[in-house]
């Protein structure tokens, strides 16, 4: 990467205390001035020196008279040492606020233990370097390595404070569409907390004792149906990690081909050839995050977006209709 690309950008901003922040403290009165920015980051601007009281480096709890002059440095720094790499990307949208993603299945989101590199946080750097200086390089909410469909990502610092708070909020509206085992009767609503599965660590699970866990709503109602499957319309109300495939088994109704919550292969009874050789390959959850809205974080605008099943999803579609017609 360019140094030029990772050059810190700065921007000034100067208030006037009036008499009615007397006895605050300081981070508070910031934390006023200046929403689109989180608490954290701004405490750690106080303790950098890049907030000044009257010329002087302060605390965050030292307490404000009331008439004094702060010059605030807005600095945006380099938030990792991730690599740029050029992999493609399906983008639906792009401002110069924001970025939407139609993601793939088989492409992870975030670096981790064992995904170094080949993320989309890796493409997003190479598309847009200047990400380097947002949080995650932008990345908002993530969907798991093999779930494929809209990921929104912020690409300045006050979108992705802004958008996180919307996310915490519950203020998005996220739609995806999933085929699962089973015949369902009808819709509903999952409320079950989820946690850290107590023996599998890689697996989550719903907690007997909500304690254990967190919050976790999923809503979903009934597309299509079919012989010994159905397809769903399923809404988030929160977002934990495999929440839609943890409620679903917690439902025994699992999605197919989820690799971790469905167990192995159950073919139904006299299975196509088709069908049959397709279930075999098909090594991933056949859920895919199918629209997305949000409030824009500079126009206020509500704005929503919605991108079609992959492929290879569209053809198990096919094939279960196939199945279904020959059976009656």
């Amino acid at each position: 990467m360019n140094t030029d690309q990772t050059m810190k950008q700065k921007e000034q901003k100067i208030f006037h205390l009036s008499k009615t922040d007397y006895g605050k403290r300081l981070d508070q009165v910031l934390a006023l001035l200046l929403p689109e920015y989180s608490r954290s980051r701004l405490q750690q601007w106080i303790k950098k020196g890049h907030i000044l009281v009257d010329g002087q480096q302060c605390k965050p709890k030292t307490k404000v008279m009331g008439n004094e002059t702060l010059i605030v440095t807005i600095e945006e720094e380099q938030q990792g040492e991730w690599q740029a790499e050029n992999i493609p990307l399906d983008i639906i949208f792009e401002d110069d606020t924001l970025l939407l993603i139609n993601k793939p299945v088989g492409l992870v989101v975030h670096p981790a233990v064992g995904n170094h590199s080949g993320t989309l946080l890796n493409a997003l750097l190479y598309h847009c370097p200047e990400l380097i200086n947002v949080p995650r390089a932008g990345i908002v909410h993530r969907l798991d390595k093999d779930t494929s469909g809209l990921l929104v990502v912020a690409k300045t610092l006050k979108a992705h404070t802004y958008l996180v708070k919307q996310l915490q909020k519950r203020a998005f509206d996220r739609e995806y569409e999933a085929i699962v085992m089973g015949e369902m009767i009808g819709g509903g609503t999952v409320d079950e907390a989820i946690g850290r599965h107590p023996v599998h660590r890689v697996k989550m699970a719903v907690m007997k004792n909500p304690a254990n866990g967190k919050e976790a709503i999923t809503h979903y109602r009934i597309k299509q149906r079919y012989r010994s499957y159905t397809r769903l319309q399923v809404k988030l109300e929160t977002g934990r990690t495999h929440q839609i495939r943890v409620h679903l088994a917690y439902l025994s109704f699992p999605i197919v081909g989820d690799q971790v919550y469905a167990g192995r292969l159950r073919l139904p009874p006299n299975c196509t050839p088709e069908l049959t050789q397709f279930l075999n390959n098909y090594k991933h959850q056949a859920l895919h995050a199918r629209k997305l809205g949000l409030k824009h974080p500079k126009t206020k605008q509500w704005l929503e977006w919605s991108v079609p099943v992959p492929e290879d999803m569209k053809q198990l579609q096919q094939l279960l209709m196939a199945y279904t017609e020959q059976s009656h």
